[in-house]
């Protein structure tokens, strides 16, 4: 791609912002929860819709598979993945549950999964062992921890699991946590999985455009990520890689559609109504369509990558001005907004934690004194506290009771600046010292 001349630059902070369409006064400070995307990807999006009314079945049925080849071929050059390992889908979510559905399970076989794994997939995972003779091991520990404390905790889990006659199938774990927003030490965890012979299933819902991912150097087993959150992709959008070695293990997509290979049996003929196959795989023939869904978002992949290719932030260009600028501002904000607090930011010794476009800082709240250190009202409050900031504040900043107390995760952004953090600082101490007053128990209703 030619790199953009110094007219087209777009200035990472307030430049950015005009790019974007924020209704007037609100403070997006969580864009790590649902993303958003720039104008210039809105009108792309908004011309393939257009396009699907103009002519809907000569744009569905011929016109959409190669547009979705062009989406598919861009975000695999953007992270280094043969094209034939890259299909999309609409959510990390439907990622891990299409692996875990996918897999077949005998006896003693064991799912391994951290404690801060994505509530859904928990569940997902929940579901499975339910259903099938697998059964599940549950990694605990309480952050922040070193890195190697969460290695070590790993082996340890398969030491135990084999020590018991059990087989550890597969590992689930984050690029990135959503809840709180720490980064994992992914790439070792993958090579744990490899020397142990166990199925690496990564859930980077955080990972494309927030971090640099090499999926041919990291080489998981299987791997997703939202393309909504943070590369300024439409939502809902997800890519979603399985190496060749293992994509005969995914022989069905969520929900199952044309494209499944029934086991062939005398006389079974299924009708597709869909045209013939151009010589692709069939694995990605099974995930181009998979039910009627206004698949426009998986089209912009490449708009969004262009717009990105403007953006400069002290000397460097798009992607690594995007890296450099957002994590340098989550640092800042991080330092900003505990220091307005009086509390910290979670950060373990290393500093590994927050290499990424999060920090998490605790809020001066008390368990014992204003929750009477009871976990539900705890959860209340923050509930309280989430709807307080969207109503009467016109912003939104995710917030976790977590160890006993409570954390916000401040999400960095090419459109933020420091001073945006700044206010969102002193809305928090003002939210807090209304909590500690007991006004989301309905005891006093006047704004401070």
């Amino acid at each position: 791609m030619a790199r953009p001349t110094q007219a087209s630059t777009i200035e990472c902070g307030r430049d950015a912002a005009k790019h974007f369409s924020f209704a007037s006064g609100y403070c997006n400070l969580n864009h790590g929860s649902f993303g958003s995307y720039p104008l210039a990807v809105r009108d792309v999006l908004r011309h393939y819709q257009d396009e699907a009314e103009a002519k809907p079945d000569t744009f569905i049925r011929y016109d959409y598979p190669k547009l979705l080849d062009k989406s598919r071929e861009a975000l695999a050059n953007y992270l280094n993945a043969p094209l034939s390992s890259i299909v999309l889908l609409s959510n990390a979510t439907t990622g891990i549950n299409t692996v875990l559905r996918s897999l077949v399970y005998k006896p003693n076989e064991v799912i391994i999964y951290f404690a801060t794994i994505y509530g859904a997939c928990e569940k997902t995972v929940e579901y499975i062992t339910e259903t099938t003779p697998a059964s599940s091991h549950k990694i605990s520990y309480t952050y922040p921890i070193p890195d190697d404390d969460l290695l070590s905790r790993f082996e340890h889990a398969i030491s135990t699991i084999q020590s018991n006659g059990q087989t550890p199938k597969l590992a689930i774990f984050d690029t990135i946590v959503s809840l709180p927003g720490v980064r994992m030490p992914f790439a070792r965890l993958t090579q744990l999985c490899k020397r142990h012979n166990i199925l690496s299933c990564i859930d980077g819902a955080h990972g494309i455009g927030q971090i640099p991912l090499d999926l041919t150097a990291l080489d998981p087993d299987f791997f997703v990520s939202n393309c909504h959150k943070w590369l300024h992709v439409p939502r809902g959008c997800a890519g979603f890689y399985v190496p060749e070695r293992n994509q005969h293990l995914i022989r069905s997509t969520l929900p199952t559609s044309h494209g499944f290979i029934p086991v062939p049996r005398d006389g079974a003929v299924i009708n597709n109504p869909l045209p013939p196959g151009s010589g692709k795989s069939a694995f990605v023939t099974n995930f181009e369509f998979v039910g009627t869904l206004d698949n426009s978002p998986y089209l912009c992949i490449p708009a969004a990558l262009r717009w990105r290719s403007r953006l400069c932030w002290q000397g460097k260009q798009g992607e690594e001005a995007i890296t450099a600028y957002t994590q340098h501002l989550a640092r800042e904000a991080g330092g900003v907004v505990s220091g307005v607090l009086g509390t910290e930011v979670m950060e373990n010794a290393e500093g590994t934690l927050g290499e990424c476009n999060f920090s998490n800082v605790r809020l001066p709240i008390s368990f014992v004194a204003h929750a009477s250190s009871d976990p539900n009202q705890a959860v209340k409050i923050g509930h309280w506290i989430a709807k307080v900031l969207t109503e009467e504040y016109n912003t939104f900043i995710a917030i976790i009771f977590y160890a006993e107390a409570w954390w916000v995760r401040l999400s960095s952004q090419v459109y933020l600046t420091i001073a945006d953090f700044e206010w969102g600082g002193k809305v928090l101490q003002e939210v807090c010292q209304r909590v500690r007053k007991g006004e989301w128990q309905g005891r006093e209703s006047s704004k401070l």
